[in-house]
């Protein structure tokens, strides 16, 4: 970096197709089994960790069977990857004592994303690679607050133990009916089913996806309260009534009663340390999150023995106190881990060979077919991936130069294949109108983003890419993981279409209600 060359990363690259990861993984495994078989024929030691599948694992027949019935020529198509290329990870892989693969968010950013996930975990099962020292799984993600509030129970659908626990510690009976996911929660607004809502942080009108939709909800609400450390666009979705409530960042210092105090995080390496901020606080009258919750609670609820708003405001390791009674096994003698250098790892089951399951083992999960979308059986039909540019961060976007892609002063593109660029009658540079494949529910414009200028981009064949937030107003608020419930930005089934200026009803104005002044002026 420091001398303006190049660096190499990595001995292999591979250009994946979009929603062809779980295809491509299925190559590679079965790659892995063809060269198990080729060692067992031959005598020599298996490439398959036996022991630890038949002791540690289960499914694996059933399994195995999906692999071995699966075509090379549908996987290559599928995966966007020879077959020589999944045969070449394949003997890296065989050869690595302790590998780690790694994935960032976008894996699950698909209808197909817990599947994704649990192709690669069944092929580190395959080696026997979960609970080694040194290998494993490794997701990549973005901040503390992914990992972090999951860990300690911020979810829609909290277990039976958990909520149990917490009505014994603070002594009320907790709500046993699930909660809503954010894309639940958007279209509940969006149906009056939810008429108020309280947020801590992001730009959520913003990210989330069908942004049409997802504005009008926010509008329809009569009481929005947002507590958040800067302004955002969704701040002026007011509805009946708005509130936003100022905080401390975490950078900034957080003086209580007690001193100053500390917050925990957990990074991708489920390593979990305090964080102190060291910057002056903007102004005298913000306020830290826990304290304005706090204060929140204090003024609406029964006082209770079981709960000091104040002390614990005061000194947040009262609140840690809390968490370790609640969650012993994760939190044993909290406020003294974080106190070491570093901090502490929580305990993993899955690392100590421990399998939390209805089986008790590690389970190897089919991914029965290849394909996540009928709809992409069109040739015309290409899958979009949302994506950012190095100018951003998350919804909010400093400037319009992406040096990933070597794409300056502007936004308002859509990334090609060459093929695909002749095969839609098009021509780099010219202005086209992206439209999206699903069918909109009666009474729903057509979503439709327009005038964005075609780029040449060594994609692969069939795929396509946009910037987010922008593109959001392309993917229905359905269009998520069924299992997880994550929406799904990548392997949006789209048409792209010549730009026209003709009043079709559909919602024109989508496209820059996310942007920047000047990304707007840019796309203008």
């Amino acid at each position: 970096m420091l001398t303006r060359s190049s660096t190499p990363i990595g001995t292999q690259y591979h250009q994946v197709k979009v929603g062809g990861d779980a295809a491509a993984l299925k190559g590679i495994m079965k790659a892995l089994l063809d060269l198990d078989d080729a060692a067992l024929k031959a005598g020599q030691a298996r490439v398959l960790d036996t022991a630890f599948i038949e002791t540690h694992t289960h499914g694996f027949e059933a399994f195995v069977e999906d692999l071995r019935a699966t075509g090379w020529d549908a996987i290559a198509a599928a995966s966007g990857l020879t077959r020589e290329a999944l045969e070449g990870i394949a003997v890296v892989y065989a050869k690595a004592e302790r590998p780690i693969i790694c994935y960032g968010m976008g894996l699950t950013q698909h209808r197909t994303g817990t599947s994704n996930v649990e192709q690669i975990v069944a092929l580190l099962l395959m080696r026997g690679a979960i609970g080694r020292e040194g290998a494993g799984i490794c997701p990549l993600r973005g901040h503390s607050n992914v990992q972090g509030d999951r860990t300690v129970g911020v979810t829609e659908r909290p277990s039976k133990a958990f909520l149990d626990k917490l009505g014994e510690v603070f002594g009320f009976e907790p709500p046993r009916q699930p909660g809503r996911s954010v894309v639940d929660t958007i279209a509940a607004m969006r149906d009056g089913q939810c008429k108020s809502l309280i947020s801590l942080g992001g730009n959520l009108a913003v990210a989330a996806p069908d942004t049409a939709v997802a504005f009008d909800a926010f509008r329809r609400l009569e009481l929005n309260v947002s507590i958040a450390t800067k302004l955002n666009r969704t701040h002026l979705l007011t509805g009946g009534e708005a509130f936003i409530l100022p905080c401390l960042g975490r950078t900034e210092m957080d003086k209580q009663a007690g001193g100053q105090q500390s917050v925990t995080v957990e990074d991708s390496m489920s390593m979990v340390h305090a964080s102190r901020g060291f910057i002056k606080p903007a102004s005298e009258h913000l306020r830290s999150e826990p304290a304005i919750i706090a204060g929140i609670a204090k003024a609406t609820l029964q006082p209770s023995a079981a709960v000091d708003w104040d002390a614990m405001i005061g000194n947040y390791d009262l609140i840690r106190d809390k968490i370790e009674v609640v969650m012993p096994e994760l939190f044993r003698a909290y406020n003294e881990q974080i106190r070491q250098p570093g901090g502490f790892r929580l305990y993993n089951s899955a690392s100590e060979r421990v399998w939390k399951t209805p089986t008790g083992k590690a389970n190897f999960v089919p991914f029965c077919g290849l394909e996540e979308d009928e709809h992409f059986s069109d040739p015309l039909v290409l899958r979009l991936t949302t994506m950012r540019s190095h100018d951003q961060y998350n919804t909010t976007i400093y400037g319009l130069d992406d040096r990933y892609r070597s794409l300056f002063g502007r936004r308002d593109v859509i990334f090609m294949n060459a093929q695909d660029i002749q095969r839609a009658g098009l021509t780099p540079g010219a202005r086209v109108d992206l439209w999206s494949f699903h069918q909109p529910k009666a009474g729903v414009r057509p979503r439709v983003l327009r005038g964005l200028t075609v780029v040449n981009y060594p994609l692969p064949e069939g795929s396509c890419g946009a910037y987010y937030p922008e593109a959001n107003s392309l993917i229905p608020l359905e269009h998520r993981d069924p299992d997880s419930l994550t929406p799904s930005y990548k392997s949006v089934p789209i048409r792209v279409l010549p730009a026209e200026n003709a009043d079709d009803g559909s919602d024109t104005t989508i496209a820059t209600e996310g942007l920047t002044g000047k990304a707007q002026a840019a796309h203008a």
